[in-house]
């Protein structure tokens, strides 16, 4: 064998050599489309991402954190153990979403309240049995409600009165989006779609190359929520969205119909004929606050809210006589498909 041929044999597995790290590489770096599905606060989550490994671990784990936060359902929790009257310092989740909470309160003048609470549990759709409702039982609890009564300064949350207590249940799911989307962009992901009980946040496009589809649920009476037909298609390539509405959650008394939307105000649940308030805002936390905001302001109140607000945008659904009324700010148009 002459030296020509020694030196190509040498350069043949060089090349094979690079040839078979440059394949372990880009299957290890493939970018295929992830899907993560669980349960979490409730409810459901069902994530969609392009990334070359399966991120869903370390998504538990960040969204585990988040519910040692903010649920109410964790005895554990630091809004369970603020409920409590303990002392416990606050961490940055729970600081964002009283940030949050802050502002749609002062938005809204009030219709937006996290110290709700006593009045969801009274009327049955918290974590407390439901009570013997009575006017002199609304005005008890409704001197335990006011987010003037409560403030957070220095990692600590101080109350007014022992009893008064604090649900994020109305924020959590968009804050929820939030976090996850900011997780998949800290591990460089690009195109993803992040579904927590309905509140969504989207960017880039899914597998097919094609913008992110999201859809507006009708408002049909359904306890059960199996039913999904559907009122709008939404299309974006980056898009917060969150729904809140009177169609699932509710019973009725005396043939009365009790929604779950309690008007922190009155101390009873709202009797207006909006439906559900679908919210487009920079973050899927503003969105959900802002959806649930709406629900106690009313169609009217609600869309003169949200019409003075930059970057915000909402589409209300109203009962009408024979059909659905559709109350719209002009920029929504531009996302429906």
């Amino acid at each position: 064998m002459n030296k020509t041929t020694i030196k190509r044999g040498a350069f043949a597995l060089v090349f094979m050599a690079i040839g078979i790290v440059f394949l372990f590489y880009s299957n290890e770096d493939e970018q295929t489309y992830q899907t993560n599905q669980g349960n979490i606060f409730g409810t459901y989550y069902n994530i969609r991402y392009q990334s070359g490994k399966d991120l869903h671990e370390a998504i538990q784990t960040r969204l585990q954190q988040f519910d040692a936060s903010l649920s109410m359902f964790n005895p554990n929790s630091i809004l369970s153990r603020v409920n409590r009257n303990e002392q416990v310092t606050t961490d940055a989740d729970f600081e964002a979403m009283f940030a949050v909470a802050t502002k749609v309160n002062l938005l809204s003048n009030g219709a937006f309240d996290i110290t709700v609470a006593p009045l969801v549990n009274a009327w049955g759709f918290g974590f407390a049995n439901r009570e013997q409702i009575t006017p002199n039982k609304i005005d008890s609890l409704l001197q335990q409600v006011g987010f003037n009564r409560v403030y957070l300064t220095n990692h600590q949350v101080y109350k007014q009165h022992e009893n008064i207590m604090l649900d994020a249940g109305a924020i959590a799911k968009g804050q929820a989006c939030d976090v996850v989307a900011d997780f998949l962009k800290e591990h460089g992901c690009t195109n993803f779609l992040v579904d927590i009980g309905g509140e969504v946040v989207a960017q880039g496009v899914n597998d097919k190359g094609e913008t992110w589809r999201v859809g507006i649920v009708k408002p049909i009476d359904d306890p059960t929520g199996r039913s999904n037909q559907l009122q709008e298609v939404i299309t974006a390539s980056s898009i917060c969205m969150a729904t809140s509405g009177n169609y699932r959650q509710f019973y009725y008394e005396n043939g009365m119909r009790r929604s779950h939307t309690i008007d922190p105000r009155t101390g009873f649940p709202v009797q207006h004929n909006l439906l559900s308030a679908t919210i487009i805002a920079p973050t899927c936390m503003e969105a959900d606050a802002l959806a649930t905001a709406c629900m106690v302001l009313g169609a009217e109140k609600g869309y003169q809210m949200i019409s003075e607000l930059d970057s915000i945008e909402c589409y209300l659904i109203v009962a009408a006589d024979s059909a659905y009324q559709i109350v719209q700010t002009p920029a929504f148009a531009d996302y429906l498909q």
